[in-house]
């Protein structure tokens, strides 16, 4: 695991999320008015359970916030960033589904962009490192969805 900022040990926080990938692009999600980073895009997931599993707390944040069933992939990336006095420990999968998303109860829009344009939009600070492992050039999918 990878440490964005370095500071003094604050309250952690264990987040996951959700890559979609298709057809050479992912899926971006914006944050809707009154929700916290309103405003900012990110990759949709949420907070992990007490005695819950990385995947699971994934399968059921999207189910809740997507309303679609997703199977876990690979890490994407996972990096501690500290945002204001909470330390955010955010893990990013590869996720597929036999449907694309279509609304979300976070977020007023949903965006599919190719890879080489998601640095283009305001990303959620702790969204950034997964941001620059998909735009690098060394990042290959294993699989894209069906």
């Amino acid at each position: 695991m990878k440490r964005a900022d370095k500071g003094a040990q604050l309250p952690r926080i264990e987040v996951v999320a959700a890559v979609f990938y298709r057809d050479g692009k992912v899926l971006a999600c914006r944050r809707a008015p009154g929700k916290s980073a309103a405003g900012k895009w990110e990759f949709p997931g949420g907070k992990i359970d007490d005695g819950e599993t990385p995947e699971r707390a994934l399968i059921r944040e999207i189910q809740e916030e997507l309303g679609i069933s997703v199977s876990v992939g690979s890490l994407v990336d996972r990096t501690v960033t500290t945002v204001g006095d909470l330390d955010i420990d955010l893990a990013c999968y590869l996720v597929t589904s036999a449907l694309a998303p279509a609304r979300s109860s976070d977020h007023d829009e949903l965006r599919w962009l190719p890879v080489p344009s998601l640095s283009s939009i305001d990303w959620a600070t702790p969204d950034l490192p997964a941001v620059a492992v998909l735009t690098s050039p060394a990042f290959a999918p294993v699989s894209e969805q069906p």
